[in-house]
């Protein structure tokens, strides 16, 4: 991963990330120390604790993750932008805003339901 990001250029130094606990291990965590990326990861129970290392996690910006994840999950449920059938980055581009217009309309709907 590291040789990839260098390659492209990309300067990690006071990045931040956000991780689910598939990405909780000790060889990650030190990697992410390495590239000073500040890293928020979940604890996986199952990989034990870490012996004395001071590992940070705050729930509150984990919680807004789940914002992204649920947004992510929205924009894939349009099978035309899930497989990329357009061949013209405007056609796709329009298909996102419609995708994005018709999600906002369901989200309004809901709200005055309530």
């Amino acid at each position: 991963m590291r040789s990839l990001i260098q390659e492209a250029g990309i300067e990690t130094e006071g990045r931040f990330l956000n991780a689910d606990v598939c990405l909780d291990s000790e060889s990650f965590r030190c990697l992410c120390a390495e590239m000073k990326i500040e890293s928020n990861i979940a604890f996986n129970p199952r990989n034990g604790r870490y012996d004395g290392a001071y590992v940070c996690f705050n729930e509150e910006l984990f919680k807004g993750r789940t914002v992204i994840e649920h947004a992510n999950a929205w924009h894939d449920s349009f099978k035309a932008l899930l497989v990329r059938f357009e061949t013209k980055a405007l056609h796709w581009m329009a298909l996102h805003l419609l995708a994005f217009t018709v999600l906002f309309i369901r989200k309004i709907n809901k709200i005055e339901k309530l």
